[in-house]
């Protein structure tokens, strides 16, 4: 792997802290600010709103001026959102609170482009792998998260996680320091020719691959956000378990979305990408088997890993199948409205978490979970029935 793809998961790392930072403490933290508990989530979802809403102009961005000055930006982002999180524990607002999610999801949009800058930097047989390896500093980004948003106390302190806050701001400067020492910018192809784009986006959005790919990342993040922000909810809310093991079921979850990055690269060389969706939908349904079964610790524990596999493997196949459905000249607008989908199904996840969990309870929100399986199963197969008429530049 060439070293910007390191310089990547490096940056990864450090970046990336602000989603499982917010995931831990962020509705537990909105629940003792928010004006009413039915907007304790509301901070985790806004996060997706930050994401979906910086998308677009990120992308337009990084096609004009190049990756390296939008991922500096990106980091400046989350170390804003640090400080207006500090801001908000000082002050006891709420408003802040939402503030500081929303511009940490600015940030993170940026770094979710992280995967497309090392994919370009590689051959097209490897953009599977060199996508895989960026989403392994989502490993580090699992533990040193939710770690940081303890400091100084964590939600026993005076001020409950201020330190936390602040802690999260540093550890974005050093994420900017990564990247303006260590990414280089010389593989990069920004376009050149501004008013050659490509086909129109509707011929690009009839073919099957497209869907097939976009549904495999959207649906997948959509419905782990969804379980995932429910989870500490559910865990000390309803099953009364103690916060430490909230931490350790949402760390641990989050280790397993990025772990299977080591393998999920050589398992589509290996198995193909269908299969390798096929298998990550089977992981989604076991999750919600095991979760629907019991709210024991082990329930939660080892549902949630299944649902970090399932996310992996989605994630990665459908990112790894995009390029199939555009030409080069088209990939900033494809991964654009890729990440749009991705990103706004995410959002619209995370948003009704609260609200569903306490209308349906534990159980019910599992349940809403199955038809958009289905859904994506369906998806699937109209791109396998059409497969012969596809003509994309790598194959599955």
């Amino acid at each position: 792997m060439p070293i910007n793809v390191w310089i990547l998961v490096a940056a990864q790392a450090l970046a990336m802290c602000t989603a499982p930072f917010i995931v831990f403490i962020g509705s537990i933290h909105g629940r003792l600010l928010a004006p009413s508990p039915e907007w304790a989530t509301l901070p985790v979802g806004l996060v997706v709103v930050g994401t979906v809403l910086t998308i677009k102009p990120a992308t337009w961005m990084m096609e004009r001026l190049g990756r390296k000055p939008v991922m500096l930006l990106g980091a400046l982002a989350g170390t804003m959102s640090g400080l207006f999180g500090t801001l908000a524990a000082w002050s006891a607002s709420f408003p802040f609170l939402c503030v500081a999610a929303v511009v940490g999801g600015t940030g993170l949009a940026v770094v979710h482009q992280y995967r497309f800058a090392a994919m370009e930097s590689v051959a097209p047989e490897m953009a599977g792998s060199a996508a895989a390896r960026v989403l392994l500093g989502g490993l580090v980004a699992a533990w040193l998260g939710p770690e940081i948003a303890l400091v100084g106390g964590g939600g026993q302190a005076e001020y409950p996680f201020m330190g936390g806050w602040l802690a999260l701001s540093v550890v974005q400067v050093l994420a900017m320091v990564v990247l303006v020492f260590g990414y280089r910018a010389s593989g990069e192809r920004v376009r050149e020719a501004l008013g050659e784009g490509g086909r129109p986006m509707t011929d690009i959005l009839r073919q099957p691959v497209i869907w097939a790919a976009i549904s495999a990342a959207a649906i997948g993040y959509a419905l782990m956000s969804f379980i995932m922000t429910a989870t500490p909810l559910s865990m000390t809310e309803v099953a009364d378990h103690p916060l430490e093991d909230a931490k350790w079921v949402i760390q641990i979850h989050i280790m397993a979305m990025y772990l299977p990055s080591l393998v999920s690269g050589w398992l589509i060389r290996v198995v193909g990408i269908p299969r390798m969706m096929g298998l990550g939908l089977l992981a989604y349904l076991g999750c919600v088997a095991l979760a629907f079964s019991g709210i024991s610790f082990h329930h939660y524990l080892f549902a949630l890993i299944l649902l970090g596999v399932g996310w992996n493997f989605l994630f990665v196949g459908g990112t790894t199948l995009l390029p199939q459905g555009y030409r080069d000249e088209e990939r900033f607008r494809v991964q654009g409205l890729n990440d749009l989908m991705v990103f706004g199904s995410q959002a619209t996840a995370a948003l009704s978490a609260g609200a569903v969990l306490a209308a349906f309870d534990w159980n019910g929100l599992l349940l809403i979970a199955i038809p958009f399986l289905v859904l994506h199963g369906v998806l699937m197969a109209v791109w396998l029935i059409s497969r012969p008429q596809n003509r994309g530049r790598h194959p599955a």
